[in-house]
């Protein structure tokens, strides 16, 4: 029985009182200009990019050890309800509000969503109601956090875990997407393109992920095959299927409308995720291991996040290049990854963050404006300069999240130990966090 703490739920309790007295009440809902089809469509894109968390956990969940399921599954499940609170008080507002020189949103724009319900559609998407977009870019703010997880499962302090995807959200996220997909951010004016989140959700992840895993340092049992053992391959294979569907929505959705550009980016998606795999599992065989359905499942994930930032500016056959591309690079960082003392438990840098990097500089050579007119051409047609405009963000991006994680993580630290005993984790997060147990064969 753990010591009582009161202090969350009054937070909460506060919370709630706050948005009773602040309801936000619209003056007339806008509809001028709303298209339904394209409603509707968003509606669906914004539900299958929820689907992806729950997916995440399946796929996280079946590669840990089986007496940390649980725990690692609900690190993504509670993110859908931490990060959604906060977007609502004012995430959505730091990432979309009105600019501040480029690199942050006025946090009173749209404070516990007002002027969202009544106000006037995003001029990126203004065709669908502020609100469905608000929605919609809350489903990204919600799975990047979730995505560092695997780099730290079996070893993280739950509430400390919390603590810091709070302070993840709010220090790293928001700025970031305000800095690529605001029209005021200073990247997005540079001519940085990100489709749908390859740098703001995939590279950030990465990123994070690693700073984590360096700072946790290695479980207990780490190096020792034999005693970490996969808990549910078949997990992961779920996992991986809700992943691939519901990417559909998380990259096709970016389009904004029901589209042929949503279309061209829901092919793309498909494709490099297939070729991915293919080439994950082949680099396997090329190196004398046995074709593996982790590997494949892997490797698709891979092609996903890959082709992300590029979906909606790349054709059909380039995302095959991507694919390939991409499983290749990541499975070989995977292995470098896997002879070092670096313990990423599910090899999230390897897989997220340099899937996200490859996806970056892919766009920067395979952008082409007969595809998407708001694009630039890239460097194989002719565009030198959005190549190095990625390659650019690329540094900025890459160390001001690594740095910005690693200072989150050490405050964490300081307000409340990160990692737990080595009593409870030699236990297993799953009773010694949560006191509950999965019953295998049960």
């Amino acid at each position: 029985m753990q010591k009582p703490n009161i202090f969350p739920l009054m937070l909460l309790l506060a919370l709630g009182l706050l948005a009773a007295l602040r309801p936000a009440l619209p003056a007339a809902i806008v509809s001028e200009g709303i298209n339904s089809g394209d409603t509707a469509w968003m509606l669906c894109a914004t539900a299958l990019v929820l689907l992806m968390t729950p997916g995440l956990a399946f796929f996280y969940g079946g590669m840990v050890n089986s007496k940390n399921v649980i725990s690692t599954m609900l690190q993504s499940f509670v993110a859908m309800g931490i990060i959604s609170l906060l977007w609502v008080v004012v995430g959505f507002s730091l990432a979309f509000g009105n600019s501040i020189g480029g690199f942050i949103g006025d946090p009173r724009t749209f404070f516990l969503f007002r002027n969202v319900l009544d106000g006037k559609p995003w001029s990126l998407m203004p065709t669908i109601p502020l609100m469905l977009f608000a929605f919609f870019q809350m489903k990204f703010a919600i799975i990047t956090p979730a995505l560092i997880t695997g780099s730290i499962a079996e070893r993280i302090n739950f509430k400390s875990y919390i603590l810091f995807i709070v302070l993840f959200s709010l220090v790293v996220y928001a700025p970031l997407a305000h800095w690529v997909w605001h029209p005021d951010g200073f990247l997005f004016k540079l001519g940085v393109l990100d489709f749908a989140g390859g740098t703001v959700v995939h590279m950030s992840a990465g990123w994070a992920a690693l700073a984590s895993a360096l700072y946790l340092k290695p479980r207990k049992a780490y190096g020792a095959a034999e005693a970490l053992p996969p808990a549910n391959i078949p997990f992961v294979l779920l996992g991986t299927g809700l992943l691939w569907f519901g990417w559909f929505g998380f990259n096709a959705g970016s389009a904004g409308a029901a589209n042929s550009l949503a279309v061209s980016a829901f092919a793309t998606t498909n494709v490099a995720a297939s070729a991915a795999g293919v080439a994950w599992v082949l680099f396997d065989v090329a190196r004398g291991k046995k074709l593996s359905a982790l590997g494949f499942c892997i490797g698709a994930v891979v092609g996903l996040v890959a082709v992300t930032p590029a979906s909606g500016y790349v054709t059909v056959p380039v995302s095959i290049f991507i694919g390939v591309v991409a499983g290749i690079t990541s499975n070989f960082f995977a292995h470098l990854r896997s002879r070092s003392r670096l313990d990423d438990t599910l090899d999230v840098f390897p897989c997220h963050g340099i899937g996200g990097m490859v996806g970056l500089l892919m766009t920067g050579v395979f952008a082409s404006k007969a595809v998407n007119a708001a694009a630039a051409d890239g460097l194989a047609y002719g565009g030198t300069a959005l190549f190095l405009k990625h390659l650019l963000c690329l540094v900025l991006v890459s160390a001001f999240v690594f740095v910005a994680s690693f200072a989150l993580l050490k405050i964490t630290d300081l307000i409340t130990p990160l990692r737990v005993s080595e009593e409870e984790e030699l236990q297993g997060l799953d009773l010694s966090q949560h006191e509950e147990k999965l019953l295998v064969g049960a």
